[in-house]
């Protein structure tokens, strides 16, 4: 189940380009997040040599004119965190795997969202506006992976009288809905607003169909973290991601 869980996220949050190399997952996203910029090593195939198949990944990220970056997950080959360390990988973003059972989700108080099933140029400037500086590349690469999507996904906004104070996406696969994206404005947070956002999002992924929601988030969010925690989220698996500059 844990693993199905990784599947889905890897399908939800998409690439510009995949390679698959001896069942390791090579992603390409321009830059835009690690996890769309990195190496999933969630099938290990061959047995080959860990330190080849290394040289191999990072030769590609080189050609891409990116930083090599895995992520360790409790799938990876035993001795690849350890493997990498040694080559000089530092440890970046201990995150955490979340998972709630819908039943137990609450109905939102503000239901004043607008929601699209498609990317939209509105929904692109708020986001962009609540994380202030995302930069024009980092803009057209989201652009792109998320309008490739063959997935179901909701596109949500949450309103408070007409000034958008929350968004987000959610994304559904096998009745399962991933979270992605939550934000809320900086002159709107702690206030309850990110909860309800989540919440209308839960809504629509009952209404179709979904019975378990799961989420990805940094372990030193704290403030993140406690919302999910309400809500009734549970830890299922951590993960973290080793990053080395090879330009």
């Amino acid at each position: 189940m844990y693993q199905r869980i990784e599947e889905y996220a890897l399908n939800a949050w998409p690439t510009l380009q995949t390679l698959v190399y001896d069942g390791w997952l090579l992603r390409f996203a321009d830059g835009y997040t690690k996890r769309s910029n990195s190496v999933n090593a969630i099938y290990n195939m061959s047995g080959d040599n860990l330190a080849l198949k290394i040289i191999k990944c990072e030769e590609l990220y080189r050609k891409a004119e990116l930083d090599a970056v895995f992520k360790i997950t409790p799938f990876v080959p035993a001795s690849l965190d350890q493997t990498l360390e040694e080559r000089g990988y530092k440890l970046a973003d201990p995150s955490t795997v979340m998972i709630l059972e819908l039943d137990t989700a609450a109905m939102p108080k503000l239901t004043h969202v607008e929601v699209s099933e498609s990317l939209t140029p509105k929904w692109v400037d708020t986001f962009t506006s609540f994380h202030n500086g995302l930069s024009e590349r980092n803009q057209a690469a989201m652009k792109k992976m998320l309008s490739q999507t063959v997935l179901q996904t909701g596109y949500f906004t949450l309103y408070q009288e007409s000034m958008p104070v929350a968004c987000g996406l959610g994304v559904i696969e096998d009745q399962v809905v991933g979270l992605f994206d939550i934000v809320t404005s900086e002159q709107h947070r702690n206030q309850g607003y990110g909860e309800q956002l989540i919440l209308n999002i839960l809504q629509w992924a009952k209404e179709n169909g979904t019975t378990h929601s799961y989420l990805q988030v940094v372990q030193n969010n704290a403030p993140a973290n406690r919302l999910y925690e309400k809500l009734g989220y549970r830890e299922i698996y951590s993960y973290w991601y080793r990053s080395k500059t090879i330009l």
